[in-house]
């Protein structure tokens, strides 16, 4: 499996993952990705995060390989500068939103599509998104956002009022999407299937990838489809205990500690065996 660490892909998750609590990429992290590429390892990320609030870290990894986006809805690649696969959701996903937000008005939302994100509803939760995002979303009633190519729709609570949207969307039963928590104050809706997971079957398929060893690394329960896929599933220290049941590998670092470079260090000794 790790016989050549030129055809070792590792998906790393951002938040909570290759970002410490500060939302950096530690220095322990970033050496130890430059020393897996320097030896031919190929690096990317798996995110829920957009085209738009990933750029600021392009530049920081220099990544070369195409990456999962919009939580699975999407894959980006930055070197061509143009988006290999996307999944929207159903033209249904408008009116459910528009349910959730009349049954939950205190919820923060937003829809995000390849060309920026689309603020509806902008409580103090969503200006706390909006600024962990850093990037300028624009600002539209839900009925204004123009339909199509929406590849989620993320809503943004305190984390009692995201287990209460988690049990009514349950009751709600809507068809062609799912709900996905990807943190303790937000929780998306996907199209019916997508998922890290799904997208990481779908990137397997990319040219150039054929015959890699696929390895992922998550903490929270949106990165466990991916963990699954993977041919190795790792998680840090922090992650929860859902993630760590399904992971193959369960770190002893968090992300605060270089969780990242333990795996790194992990694959390389297993490619010179």
């Amino acid at each position: 499996m790790f016989e050549d660490i030129s055809k070792v892909v590792l998906l790393s998750d951002m938040d909570g993952t290759l970002l410490n609590s500060k939302k950096e990429i530690t220095d322990t992290d970033r050496a130890a990705i430059e020393r897996f590429t320097a030896m031919g390892g190929r690096f990317t990320v798996a995110t829920g995060r957009t085209i738009q609030s990933f750029d600021q870290f392009r530049s920081v990894l220099g990544l070369k390989y195409p990456i999962i986006m919009y939580n699975g809805a999407a894959i980006h690649d930055y070197i061509m500068g143009e988006t290999l696969f996307t999944h929207p959701l159903p033209p249904e996903a408008k009116a459910y939103t528009a349910e959730l937000l009349e049954l939950m008005p205190q919820a923060g939302g937003e829809v995000l599509k390849t060309e920026g994100t689309y603020v509806f509803s902008n409580t103090d939760y969503q200006q706390l998104h909006t600024k962990l995002c850093g990037i300028v979303p624009n600002y539209a009633e839900l009925s204004d956002i123009e339909d199509g190519g929406w590849l989620k729709v993320l809503f943004s609570l305190s984390p009692e009022d995201v287990d209460h949207m988690e049990l009514l969307v349950k009751q709600l039963r809507y068809e062609g999407v799912d709900f996905v928590k990807s943190s303790e104050i937000f929780l998306e809706m996907l199209p019916k299937g997508v998922s890290k997971g799904s997208a990481l079957a779908q990137y397997r398929r990319l040219g150039g990838m054929e015959g890699c060893t696929f390895v992922s690394i998550g903490d929270f329960d949106n990165d466990i489809e991916m963990i699954v896929e993977a041919d190795v599933g790792a998680c840090p220290a922090n992650a929860e205990e859902s993630v760590k049941a399904k992971a193959d590998i369960v770190l002893s670092r968090t992300n605060d500690e270089g969780a990242v470079a333990e795996l790194i260090d992990y694959i390389i000794e297993r490619c010179k065996q």
